[in-house]
């Protein structure tokens, strides 16, 4: 599991960019707060190997799953959620870890963690709304 402004990051695929060459379908984790993107840390060697052939080669695009196989690993099975999950469902989940988080940090007097616990959970609130906003939107429609 990857953390990343106090609390978990999602699974998911994405295109990632590597100078001119755009590197399609590549395990990533995502950071819902911040936006931080990883690459997935059981794939990152053949990422980078990868990237650096296809840029030698002047590829304009590629798709990581057209030249890299990890059969028998499931790179998301480590991941609290994935992006294919409800967003409401994620945001409280989301939620739900940086509370229990942030308890933690009370008890053993960590003030930094808790301030990134704090400005997650703003966010992570912030989205929550959102989202029931656009679902009590679209309701009505």
């Amino acid at each position: 599991m990857s953390f990343c402004c106090g609390a978990s990051m999602i699974g998911t695929k994405g295109t990632l960019k590597h100078y001119r060459t755009h590197i399609h379908n590549v395990p990533i984790l995502f950071c819902p707060v911040c936006h931080r993107v990883d690459v997935h840390y059981l794939i990152e060697n053949e990422y980078e190997i990868l990237a650096e052939y296809a840029h030698g080669d002047g590829a304009s695009e590629v798709d990581f799953h057209d030249y890299v196989e990890k059969e028998g690993i499931s790179l998301l099975e480590n991941c609290v959620n994935h992006e294919e999950e409800e967003p409401m469902e994620v945001a409280h989940n989301q939620i739900d870890m940086a509370l229990d988080l942030l308890s933690f940090a009370k008890r053993i007097g960590d003030e930094e963690w808790q301030k990134q616990l704090k400005r997650r959970l703003g966010v992570l609130n912030q989205r929550r709304n959102k989202l029931r906003q656009r679902s009590t939107s679209e309701g009505y429609c």
